[in-house]
């Protein structure tokens, strides 16, 4: 059964007429009694009857008109997406971590769907951790991730696009509150919060603390910056932290660091080698000529 032979015995239905039919069809009137023939005999039934000098359904044949209207109507709507998807159209799936979520990603998007051309796309959102965020971009889940630079994920491209800077925050009646640089060597005399260290921060200021043979004492690990800082601000502890704008200076001290330029980098991920829907494509290029940074930078990340 193809769908040549649903059209032809639709249009048949319609017009209850070969000859009418194979007028409307472009095709000759043997070619299409051919066609609806092998039709029935590949069903096991009749599905027309003669009728004076026309033809018309039988049960079986009114029955598997609703079943052909169903299937030809879906694969035009089908088809219709398709064309939506290559063109201007399209749904992105986008992972980002939870640093982002407050104005970044919100900012970005609606900024990209403003541009002309851009109208019909549609987005899903999803926060998560770097961990979780390329997995779902290698499982099909996500067609792009904003999270930390991975260099073992040799299947993934990533562009970084966001510089963090890197700073302490105290409370703000905390013995260190009227400084505004301090030594990173602070965090090793009072407790500390950290990051989750499964997180992409978690794992950079893990890293960041054996280089330096820092030994803070951390007393708990946070998720985000929304849960670290409001330790904080109860005089649970210190922590370093990249400086986003969830960070409320009224509420706790933002100190730069003097003795070490730390710096923390996003990324934009996407599967290599992969086919990438024009709207994805069309995506990946805004955010990444939207940024002041480049593809070098990722020399200074690994």
């Amino acid at each position: 059964m193809t769908l040549n032979q649903l059209k032809y015995f639709q249009e048949v239905a319609r017009l209850e007429n070969i000859r009418a039919a194979a007028e409307r069809l472009y095709i000759s009137q043997p070619s299409l009694s051919r066609s609806i023939d092998s039709l029935e005999s590949e069903l096991g039934v009749s599905l027309f009857e003669k009728s004076g000098r026309g033809i018309v359904l039988t049960k079986a044949g009114r029955m598997f008109l609703e079943y052909a209207d169903r299937i030809l109507e879906d694969c035009d709507i089908a088809v219709y997406k398709m064309k939506e998807l290559s063109s201007s159209g399209g749904r992105i799936d986008i992972g980002y971590v939870f640093p982002l979520a407050n104005y970044y990603i919100p900012h970005k998007v609606r900024s990209f769907l403003e541009i002309p051309g851009n109208e019909k796309v549609t987005f899903g959102f999803t926060q998560n951790r770097t961990s979780s965020i390329i997995r779902d971009i290698k499982n099909g889940k996500l067609d792009v991730g904003f999270c930390a630079y991975a260099g073992n994920e040799e299947e993934l491209e990533f562009v970084p696009i966001l510089k963090q800077e890197m700073v302490i925050i105290t409370s703000l009646d905390h013995p260190l509150a009227d400084k505004d640089e301090l030594s990173i060597r602070e965090l090793e005399n009072y407790p500390v919060i950290g990051y989750d260290r499964i997180s992409g921060l978690g794992g950079y200021t893990q890293r960041l603390y054996r280089s330096l043979g820092i030994k803070p004492d951390i007393i708990c690990e946070c998720s985000d910056e929304n849960s670290i800082q409001a330790l904080v601000r109860e005089h649970f502890g210190i922590a370093l932290v990249a400086r986003v704008d969830v960070l409320n200076e009224k509420q706790l001290k933002i100190h730069s660091v003097s003795d070490v330029d730390l710096v923390h980098y996003v990324t934009i991920a996407w599967m290599k080698n992969h086919y990438l829907m024009p709207a994805t494509q069309r995506f990946i290029d805004f955010m990444i000529s939207g940024s002041d940074l480049d593809s070098t930078t990722l020399k200074t990340i690994t």
